[in-house]
């Protein structure tokens, strides 16, 4: 099992050029499979959870190759509409599949996704969403299966702007007979990243990015080319790593107004931030200083995604911070691995209460999730002495080879599926 080994204590510096973002590749190759043609999709990074994703689309019978961050997709011999049970436990994100092969084939066969173990994320929304749509629901243990002959516009409101159940619903909606509107919707980037997909298709979708989404349904798509926004969470990421290791980092190939919760608190902490275009430089000399309350919200708000990340520049801190979670509520998980590093954190309930520390030390800690992972190289690089990060398949999930990012700006990380002693040298 791979792991990942960090001498810490070395200030990031340099520049780098931000990946495409996984949220919104994922549901964007799901509707790749409302068209029939070749689809052509640009900065779809190399990560775990995307390649489960072309794997899942190979079954159903889609032709597929990924290389140097472009994929192409030939969809014109998907016949099946039935997602196998083993490739869905794989991810969560396989459940974006349900409303474009409902919307083409008029019946798919779907199997409660699997994913990071981060908290309860039922379906519930996704299928009721569907349903008001005019699909009918047959579940029998962890199988379901949705089928109708023709879907029709309905007025759907969430009781919860699920970022998945959005998507989902837009995807179903864009084939249905009539016009479709999404109230309490998501607002996220990528909601906004799959709209524009769906409209180069010919799709007609207005009001993404916005709490109310107004889809009219057309006869057909056409496929197209098109390049996927760059991913907001990484970049968060070496926002926060830069500024956890008093380094300077400048960073190419974002979108500043995907961030604006984030650097709202990381200049609050002391972060020095500039931008300009797609532009982001991150500098820090001096210790962050706290920041009373943090809250995860749905987006525009501080997203959950961050939260992790975040609370490693917290614990190293002048002061005391409070963050609490709203979102998922096992998505503290990585605070006892924080805390054998010599941070001093405390959880109550659904909110961490961080008394920071002068530093962190290095030391043998577990990946228990996607995030709580980059947190914990965060963490690593930050420490003083050496870090060892297992279990980070998760990380993998996320980040395209972040070891090798990291590198790039100086970090002394190696990758190893050996024996750690003495394989990197302070």
């Amino acid at each position: 099992m791979d792991k990942l080994v960090i001498e810490g204590g070395k200030p990031l510096s340099g520049s780098i050029v931000i990946q495409g973002a996984k949220n919104a590749a994922l549901p964007i190759l799901a509707a790749s499979m409302l068209v029939e043609g070749n689809v052509t999709l640009d900065q779809v990074p190399n990560l775990l959870d995307i390649e489960v994703m072309l794997n899942i689309l190979r079954d159903l019978g889609c032709k597929a190759e990924h290389k140097n961050q472009t994929v192409w997709l030939d969809t014109t011999g998907v016949q099946s509409s039935h997602i196998p049970e083993s490739l869905m436990r794989q991810m969560r994100s396989s459940i974006f599949l349900m409303g474009p092969l409902l919307a083409r084939f008029g019946e798919v066969t779907i199997y409660q996704p699997g994913g990071c173990a981060i908290g309860e994320r039922k379906i519930d929304l996704h299928l009721r969403g569907l349903m008001s749509l005019g699909a009918q629901i047959e579940e029998e243990g962890s199988r379901v299966v949705c089928y109708a002959k023709k879907l029709r516009g309905a007025e759907i409101h969430l009781d919860f702007p699920s970022v998945g159940a959005t998507e989902n619903i837009m995807m179903a909606a864009v084939l249905a007979d009539g016009l479709t509107t999404i109230s309490n919707a998501a607002r996220e980037p990528e909601i906004q990243d799959l709209q524009n997909f769906l409209n180069a298709m010919g799709a007609k979708i207005i009001g993404a990015g916005t709490d109310t989404i107004t889809i009219e349904g057309v006869e057909k798509l056409t496929p197209c080319r098109y390049p996927v926004i760059p991913d907001r969470i990484v970049t968060g990421t070496i926002m926060v790593a830069a500024a956890a290791t008093r380094g300077s980092v400048t960073m190419h190939n974002t979108c500043p107004s995907h961030l604006t919760s984030l650097i709202h608190v990381l200049r609050r902490a002391g972060v020095q931030i500039t931008v300009d275009g797609d532009i982001i430089k991150v500098g820090s000399a001096n210790r962050p200083k706290s920041i009373d309350r943090i809250v995860t919200s749905p987006y525009p708000a501080f997203p959950t995604d961050l939260q992790s990340q975040v609370m490693v520049l917290l614990a190293l801190a002048d002061g005391v911070s409070i963050m609490k979670e709203t979102i998922f509520e096992g998505r503290f998980k990585h605070v006892d691995e924080l805390c054998r590093m010599g941070a001093d954190i405390r959880v109550d309930l659904n909110s961490a209460f961080i008394r920071g520390v002068p530093r962190l030390y290095g030391a043998t800690v577990e990946a228990t999730d996607l995030r709580a992972g980059a947190a914990l190289v965060i963490a690593g690089l930050a420490a003083q002495g050496k870090t060892v990060v297992e279990q980070i398949h998760h990380i993998d999930r996320g980040y395209d080879r972040i070891e090798t990012m990291l590198e790039h700006l100086g970090a002394r990380i190696k990758r190893v599926s050996s024996p750690v002693n003495n394989l990197i040298q302070p």
